[in-house]
């Protein structure tokens, strides 16, 4: 019979299997291997843009418009010179600019609403609901539409209008997931100790329902790029010179028989972009769920 002092090291400490069993894991999840590319790329793409682009973003060239995918410019030219891969590098570094403030502007909201709804109960808690209820009864995309056409079109507001309408969303999960947490039985003894709601609440609650949240923002930052790239198509979100893929694909659609690519390369980037966010996000669900992380 084996001893603990027979048993290997990483036997004898059980918190140090925790992380290697979770990448253990996540190394024979397909779905969240390949997210976590995607998104990587995303993220590489973005800030390689802040120090290096192939031509200035920026800089017209007549002359050299429409130009097809060359040794010079990898990607081609777009109806009014620019380069269309700087054009595609900067615009991913826009769209995670709005996807973060946004999707944090809806988490904090969203959180702190739902705690206190989970937290008070009662009044407080059906007023919360049926507002949030009120907001979810109008579609994301349309409700960032009305308060960038309410607000002004520019990046700044469609940030704003993204956030709010996270809110929402935010609220209700957080609300659901902490309720379910106030019934279990460490919460009733920290509420023997004396512990009040708000104390529980961060203490207690927040810390067993993060990886929800963590889920539910990556998905949502999938949404906020969408989002972003349909704002800025329809003229509402970011505004000329400043790169944008929903602007690139509003500009491109009077060339799609002269020039088809101008169209190709953003869509795609918006594809890759939302494929690879939502993989990361149905993953990690996976992986951080501990029912789903038995039959692995």
């Amino acid at each position: 019979m084996q001893t603990p002092l027979d048993l290997p090291l990483d036997a004898a400490v059980p918190s140090g299997r925790a992380p290697r069993g979770f990448w253990h894991r996540a190394l024979r999840h397909r779905s969240f291997m390949i997210g976590l590319l995607l998104t990587g790329l995303l993220l590489t793409t973005a800030a390689l843009s802040y120090l290096w682009t192939p031509w200035p973003p920026y800089d017209l060239n007549i002359p050299a418009k429409l130009q097809a995918p060359s040794s010079a410019h990898w990607l081609g030219t777009d109806n009014l010179g620019r380069d269309v891969l700087s054009q595609i590098m900067v615009g991913a570094r826009n769209s995670i600019v709005v996807g973060v403030i946004a999707v944090g502007i809806g988490v904090i909201g969203g959180v702190l609403l739902g705690m206190l709804a989970a937290a008070r109960g009662g009044w407080v808690e059906a007023v919360i609901m049926r507002a949030a209820d009120f907001t979810l009864a109008f579609p994301a995309i349309l409700l960032a539409i009305m308060l960038t056409a309410a607000l002004g079109a520019g990046i700044t507001n469609a940030i704003i209008a993204i956030g709010i309408a996270n809110i929402p969303i935010f609220t209700r999960l957080t609300r659901a997931t902490a309720r379910s947490m106030w019934a279990r039985e460490f919460v009733m003894a920290a509420r023997s100790c004396g512990k009040g709601n708000w104390r529980i609440s961060i203490e207690h609650v927040l810390p067993n329902i993060v990886s929800v949240i963590v889920v539910q923002a990556t998905i949502e930052f999938a949404i906020a790029i969408l989002a972003e790239a349909a704002l800025s198509y329809l003229g509402l979100g970011t505004q000329p010179p400043d790169a944008s893929w929903g602007r690139m694909l509003s500009e491109a659609q009077t060339l799609m028989f002269q020039a088809p690519r101008l169209a190709i390369y953003p869509g795609l980037a918006i594809a890759l972009a939302v494929l690879g966010l939502n993989l990361l996000g149905d993953g990690l669900r996976d992986l951080l769920d501990p029912r789903l992380a038995r039959r692995r």
